[in-house]
């Protein structure tokens, strides 16, 4: 009997689930305000040089750039009379005396004036922030290892609402990042937590809807965000407002579960075996809970508790030719929808559209691509849906720089769908990547190739300073990056109703990649849905 099954006796489908989703699926919702939140806190709103303090009164004359606006980071050393026209030449001076901001919200750029030379300031702020989500993995992934994924959880919580509200209060820039940095870091701790208890007290058969409906949280959490933003044009307000809630957050999440598979492995399997009957109970079933003991419940977890203890490294990714050939490929497409995934999302404001519109527009192309993801994998397979995912992307990102800046209708639909491709990547490489390692070495092979989906959303925003070279150059990168993702992704083995390898030796001895749909394999469909009980990588962070 597997814990799968185990659960069924307790209930694997009732109350206790509907309660543990809920609570560990509401605050999801928030978490896309924080990984899109500058989208609206550092919106660059139009500027121009203000006056000399000794500026005469009246209408102040403005150079022009080639483009015929006027110049938005120089002014005239000596203004020429103001009758004149704005065209008239003259010679210039940077801003000495800081900018003038004709906007009706305020946000981290007009407040610390990150606009001319101090422009790539605001793509570091971003860095920054993504910098943290790489860091926070590999702490707090050890850390939910030591001290259970419920406690990680809810300090993880905690962190946010702390961290998040201390950006609100910045006395300035330097300090803002170091609140957002820990942001980051307890984004992870989240997420890691959040994606092991989702599933794990769910049966096997419904782990697939447990995990989209978790997933569908995050994306009406788009929707959310540009509301807010649209309310509250103070940024601080904003930072506050997204942050505050998760300290509520943090009180109720001691009534999450913890997993049953910690406590056994960490020792703690009276506990575990406490909780169990606790959760029975709550489904109705409390005669089955109570007919449950110790001996059975170690003797149902003794396969993956075996399997957890065997001791797999790094190292152990480069042992074989297959595994390398996995390991190449998985890390490029995770970086490379890691890469061009946020220069899409966090380039709305590069559009010309309205924000807010713009934003929901965005977020609604996750919902049917993520739909049509499940198809093409369920039919086509996964190698062909993770090829096709990046390579249509990569195109379409492509296309973007051979459109008239003044098409931007056509450059919005090819950006939505460009994202709505990536968030398919995105959805695709997590089961994908679960599949393809051997289950005693699958978490570290997640870990390591999902680390690179987090340095290609650090570098991401830094590319966008390339574009003061030439405008084209950050879109020319992205593409080129997604399409060598999708080129890789099609050397990779099918998985598609493939019975999974348990440890690398099966792996060896898989036969040739297959080129589509095989014989259906029951074996196959269960393993691919069994969480690997070995200790969670620092690297498993979704996005």
């Amino acid at each position: 009997m597997t814990f799968s099954e185990l659960l069924d006796r307790v209930g694997g489908v009732g109350p206790f689930q509907l309660l543990h989703l809920t609570l560990i699926g509401l605050p999801v919702l928030g978490m896309a305000n924080h990984n899109l939140l500058q989208i609206f806190t550092a919106i660059t709103p139009v500027h121009h040089c203000r006056p000399p303090p000794n500026a005469s009164a009246g209408p102040w004359v403005l150079p022009t750039g080639p483009d015929g606006k006027p110049e938005k980071c120089l002014r005239f050393i000596h203004p020429p009379n103001a009758s004149l026209p704005n065209g008239t030449q003259g010679a210039t001076e940077p801003c000495l005396d800081g900018w003038t901001y004709i906007s009706s919200r305020d946000s981290i750029v007009s407040e610390w004036d990150l606009v001319c030379d101090s422009y790539k300031l605001k793509e570091l702020a971003q860095s920054i922030f993504m910098a943290g989500v790489l860091i926070g993995g590999i702490v707090f992934g050890n850390l939910s290892d030591r001290f259970g994924r419920k406690t990680i959880l809810s300090w993880s919580y905690l962190l946010l609402a702390a961290s998040g509200s201390s950006a609100a209060f910045s006395p300035n820039f330097h300090a803002y990042l170091v609140f957002r940095f820990l942001t980051g870091c307890s984004m992870s701790g989240i997420t890691l937590s959040t994606v092991i208890l989702n599933v794990e007290w769910v049966p096997t058969r419904v782990r697939a809807i447990q995990s989209t409906a978790v997933g569908y949280c995050y994306t009406i959490g788009q929707f959310v965000l540009p509301g807010l933003a649209y309310a509250i044009p103070q940024w601080r307000w904003l930072q506050l407002t997204v942050s505050v809630p998760y300290f509520i957050v943090f009180l109720w999440s001691w009534w999450v579960a913890e997993s049953v598979s910690w406590m056994v492995l960490s020792g703690r399997s009276s506990k575990a075996l406490k909780t169990l009957k606790w959760v029975a109970a709550f489904n109705g079933k409390k005669e089955e809970g109570e007919k449950l003991t110790l001996e059975e419940l170690k003797l149902n977890l003794q396969k993956e508790i075996t399997l957890a203890k065997a001791k797999y490294s790094v190292v152990d990714l480069f042992r074989t030719p297959i595994l390398r050939l996995v390991l190449f490929c998985l890390s490029l497409a995770w970086f490379a929808t890691g890469f061009a995934y946020y220069s899409l999302a966090m380039g709305v404001e590069d559009f010309g559209v309205d924000l807010y519109l713009l934003q929901i527009v965005f977020a609604g192309a996750d919902v049917p691509s993520k739909f049509v993801s499940v198809l093409s994998m369920s039919y086509l397979g996964r190698r062909i849906t993770q090829a096709a995912s990046l390579l249509l992307a990569g195109g379409s990102i492509l296309a973007l720089t051979l459109v008239p800046s003044d098409l931007q209708t056509l450059k919005t639909v090819l950006a939505v769908f460009g994202k709505g491709c990536l968030s398919s990547s995105f959805s695709c490489l997590f089961l994908y990547t679960s599949e393809l390692y051997p289950t005693v070495i699958r978490q570290t092979g997640l870990g390591v190739s999902n680390l690179w989906t987090r340095v290609g959303s650090m570098l991401a925003p830094l590319m966008k300073i390339l574009a003061e070279v030439q405008p084209f150059i950050p879109n020319v990168i992205y593409g080129v990056m997604a399409l060598l993702g999708g080129s890789a992704a099609l050397f990779l083995p099918e998985t598609l109703n493939r019975h999974l390898p348990e440890t690398i030796e099966d792996m060896e001895n898989w036969s040739a990649p297959a080129s589509g749909p095989t014989k259906k394999d029951p074996e196959g469909e269960k393993a691919s849905q069994r969480i690997p009980l070995q200790p969670c990588d620092p690297g498993l962070v979704p996005s």
